[in-house]
């Protein structure tokens, strides 16, 4: 019964942290590689593993895995296309390709960000989660957190203006 119950947790864990990778722009095929690394890593490792804090691990273990794999390759993906304009769809074309446009701008001064800052703008403004959250995460203090993501908002702003004014 245990071994049940453990299968679903990890499950549970994983189909979090495969959303997390989703929403940083990671591809669907990279992201479930890198999900079924972290499974197999997991797997191996999970007896020196503290039960509360299961899922930063699976997390920071995927995201070292990804970035790993990236540097292997020399390039960070972020898929732009897919999941980016969620419209209805009787709202005007031109809306639209405004709204277009607005989150190609967005997702290129993300991408011209280091991988922490671009995570913790990510963890902060789509995840929705608090300071204490994202430290406890990231297993980082509070205050180096609010210092990072000041740095991280203040270049977004810098990238995001260059954006603007190169178009």
């Amino acid at each position: 019964m245990d071994d049940i119950k453990m299968s679903n947790e990890l499950n549970s864990e994983l189909n979090i942290v495969y959303r997390y990778l989703r929403k940083l722009g990671i591809s669907q095929a990279d992201a479930e590689d890198v999900v079924q690394e972290t499974a197999y890593k997991y797997l191996l490792y999970y007896d020196t593993i503290q039960t509360s804090k299961i899922r930063s691990w699976l997390i920071r273990v995927s995201l070292n895995f990804h970035y790993d794999q990236c540097r292997k390759k020399r390039r960070y993906d972020l898929n732009l296309d897919e999941g980016l304009l969620e419209t209805d769809i009787k709202e005007l074309p031109e809306v639209i390709i405004l709204e277009k446009e607005r989150n190609r701008e967005v997702w290129y001064a993300l991408s011209k960000l280091k991988p922490q800052f671009q995570e913790l703008l990510l963890l902060k403004y789509q995840s929705g989660l608090s300071y204490e959250e994202i430290s406890k995460l990231l297993e980082k203090p509070i205050s180096s957190i609010k210092t990072n993501l000041f740095r991280a908002r203040k270049k977004f702003a810098k990238f995001y203006k260059e954006a603007n004014y190169e178009r």
